[in-house]
């Protein structure tokens, strides 16, 4: 009988280990879970109050990146300060605290977004919002994994694989929320789903703390190997190693994500495909035994680097295949290597919460420089590049190959870097030679940092500089072909482009033209007289033929409002006697308009414009009901749409400020998305009729585009001949498709519409 007792007792130490491992794996899953699926639930739940901008997502993860340093500096103090009661009843009564607060909601009496400071008024919002709980779940994963050490489970000396746990909650948040949560559940049904989950962790939590408890109180002591008890703490060079580690991907996260989504849309979807992959590194790194190896990310990264350089050259009109997949296929392996490094100079467990503290304020930093300070001090997105350069850093020191011959790699450099930017500074056969020859110039560059990397262990700085040399001349030779001038604010970066010729003033935004004007007619002399638009408003287009519809059924002056100004090209659209209104978001984009060295529209057509700034679903909300004859929405940001602007709420604000016989006129040509259907179905909701224009022009050399037009009004009578008309198709609304609203919209259905019809 004796002898079954230790029998017994090492059965039940074996049954509470596994329910210890049970609990804490399954409380850091849930908190994760929540933790990242708040993300772009809210972030949606926003977008209306400001202009559905990449940028909103960029100051959101800078919000959540420092609130993450101020909930794992909590846990720090409180692991350090507090024993285990205090600890286990502080934060649970944190935990409750927070739950009063829920479900999500944007705080009432916050206002509308200011005139300037944009960024700050939203950190302002996500913090009286969600603030509390957000702080409190991010708390808690070095809070459980310092409890899980203290319980004396065996794996409490590397207790590192649940943070592994912890980023796959995140990843499989993210990747579900624009996939199954975006296109199944409408967002008030997503909060209660959350505030459900919300309660259910504290239950989680509220258990973890009952087994740490139960525990011995020398538990983690007893269970702590000598080279762990004894270990030095980290040394200050060490922990800002582990800082420049964090920071480098976090920063490169937002900067990746801004250049992806400028072309698409500001979306979820869009968001949390290179946040996902970012997380994705850290389950992977931490793993006993990695999937992919660090010595092979390693070996990857300078061709990452090398890849990234290579997308940039090539620049223009990519495929969505190439620009979604390249340069985030380039992150991973970049923020792997990254990653990686931390994982490998991780330090002991008694260490474990400083060592998260460190990686969150690299966090914060990376996401500060690339989503506050960048935009500010930078006319151009140059983030991106500064970050893919100062990533070749992260490479541990290694012993070159071949040192005889990397010694002389510097002057190599040097004059390599002299003979291609001095051409730059003057004109001639050299300087058009490198020019018409910019992409294998840039990409050779940047292969040979690869080169250096890989066939040689080159030392870190040598691939810096050599990195660095590649991105500047992507700089000193940009793709456009003309002279570029850039123009920055918190909704994006536009570029003014002049063509060598000085023929045309072209308004770009990504890598989509947003509008034109003729300066010189093709004699070479100037074009005098009122302008003509031209891009996407010529006469003979979509707008321009809803435009003379509606006139001609009038036959009167007509009263007219447009949402979204560009170059300012329709102002040349209007006639004389006519109200004409424009509403824009960007005031940069007034700014350069009104410029007569850019564009001359506004100047010689409507020369007392005076827009109204601000987002249009408030601004334009503001307007008398019945007073429009038209209104035009082309309120785009290079292909990406404002989905706010495109769901049957905004539909029901214009058909509210249409005159009794008015029309809407929603420009629609995308690249990527098919919004045509999305359109007609908002319309359909609100009991209008539409008609769908799509024609090719063939004149693109002139600078005149093929549109895709949707027109929508009450009655056929009230588009005129557009309802007679062979070039436009009067289109019922599609049954099987949910209408898009401020709490459901399917970006994935859009992208796939276009791909299984065609690019437009």
């Amino acid at each position: 009988m004796t002898d079954a007792v230790p029998s017994l007792e090492g059965q039940a130490d074996i049954s509470r280990n596994r329910l210890i491992l049970a609990v804490y794996t399954l409380a850091i899953f849930v908190s994760a879970l929540l933790l990242f699926s708040v993300q772009p639930l809210f972030t949606k739940m926003v977008l209306p109050r400001l202009g559905g901008s990449p940028a909103v997502w960029s100051v959101a993860m800078v919000f959540f990146q420092s609130l993450l340093l101020a909930g794992y500096a909590y846990a720090h103090y409180l692991t350090k300060a507090a024993g285990r009661v205090v600890s286990v009843v502080v934060h649970l009564g944190l935990l409750a605290i927070a739950m009063a607060t829920l479900p999500l909601a944007i705080r009432s009496g916050w206002g509308e977004p200011p005139a300037s400071g944009y960024a700050f008024w939203l950190l302002g919002l996500f913090a009286v919002s969600i603030g509390l709980p957000f702080f409190a779940l991010a708390a808690n994963n070095p809070l459980l994994q310092a409890w899980f050490v203290r319980t004396g489970h065996p794996n409490g000396p590397d207790p590192y694989f649940l943070y592994a746990s912890s980023n796959v909650g995140s990843f499989l948040a993210l990747l579900s929320y624009p996939v199954l949560l975006e296109p199944v559940f409408t967002l008030r049904t997503q909060n209660l789903i959350w505030t459900g989950g919300y309660g259910l962790l504290i239950l989680l939590i509220g258990g973890c703390g009952v087994l740490l408890l139960r525990s011995p109180a020398n538990a983690a002591a007893l269970n702590m190997p000598e080279n762990d008890a004894d270990a030095p703490a980290p040394s200050w060079r060490l922990r800002a190693r582990w800082i420049f580690l964090s920071a480098v991907p976090s920063g490169l996260l937002i900067a990746v994500t801004a250049h992806i989504s400028t072309d698409v849309a500001a979306a979820p979807l869009l968001w949390v495909l290179p946040l996902s992959l970012y997380l994705l590194t850290w389950v992977l790194v931490f793993q006993s035994r990695p999937l992919l190896p660090h010595w092979l990310m390693l070996l990857l990264q300078p061709l990452a680097i090398a890849g990234v350089v290579i997308l940039l050259a090539v620049g223009g009109e990519q495929n969505l295949l190439l620009t979604l997949g390249g340069h985030q296929l380039c992150f991973f392996v970049i923020a792997m290597a990254c990653h990686g490094e931390l994982a490998r100079t991780r330090p002991a467990a008694r260490y474990l919460t400083g060592f998260y503290v460190a990686l969150s304020f690299g966090g914060m930093v990376g996401g500060l420089f690339a989503g506050l300070v960048a935009p500010y001090i930078f006319s151009w997105i140059a983030e991106y590049p500064i970050l893919l350069s100062l990533a070749a850093l992260c490479r541990p020191p290694g012993r070159e190959r071949l040192p005889r011959f990397t010694q002389w790699y510097w002057p190599l450099l040097a004059a390599i870097a002299v003979a291609l930017i001095l051409p730059t500074y003057y004109s001639g056969k050299i300087f058009s030679f490198l020019e018409d020859n910019r992409n294998w110039m840039i990409g050779s560059v940047g292969a040979l940092a690869a080169l250096l990397a890989v066939a040689l262990n080159g030392n870190r700085w040598k691939i810096f500089a050599t990195v660095a040399v590649a991105l500047v001349l992507l700089r000193a030779y940009p793709s456009d072909d003309g002279r570029v001038e850039t123009v920055r604010s918190f909704f994006g970066v536009h570029k003014i482009v002049v063509t060598p010729n000085g023929q045309y003033h072209v308004l770009m935004h990504g890598t989509t033209i947003h509008g034109a004007e003729k300066f010189r007619n093709d004699d070479g002399s100037p074009v005098t007289g009122r302008p003509e638009p031209i891009t996407y408003y010529h006469k003979d287009g979509g707008i321009g033929q809803a435009i003379a519809a509606v006139r001609e059924r009038k036959g009167a002056p007509l009263k007219v409002a447009v949402i979204g100004l560009g170059s300012g090209s329709l102002t040349c659209a209007s006639e004389p006697g006519e109200d004409w209104k424009f509403f824009e978001i960007d005031q940069t984009m007034v700014d350069s308009a009104r410029d007569p060295k850019y564009f001359t529209y506004i100047q010689k057509c409507e020369p007392n414009l005076k827009p109204v700034i601000g987002d249009a679903r408030l601004t334009f909300a503001r307007e008398p009901s019945g007073a429009y004859d038209v209104i035009i929405v082309d309120a785009y940001s290079s292909d990406a749409i404002p989905i706010h602007l495109a769901t049957e709420e905004a539909m029901e604000i214009y058909k509210d400020k249409l005159a009794p016989h008015g029309a809407v006129v929603m420009h629609v040509s995308n690249r990527h998305l098919e919004l045509e259907s999305v359109v007609v179905g908002i319309a359909d909701a609100n009991d209008l009729k539409s008609w769908v224009y799509s024609e090719d022009t063939g004149r693109d050399a002139e600078y005149i585009f093929s549109t895709t037009v949707v027109v929508s009004a009450r009655e056929e009578a009230d588009v005129g001949k557009l309802a007679s008309s062979d070039k436009w198709t009067l289109t019922e609304a599609e049954d099987h498709q949910r209408v898009w609203t401020d709490d459901y919209s399917n970006i994935v259905g859009a992208l796939w519409r276009r791909l299984r019809d065609g690019e437009q």
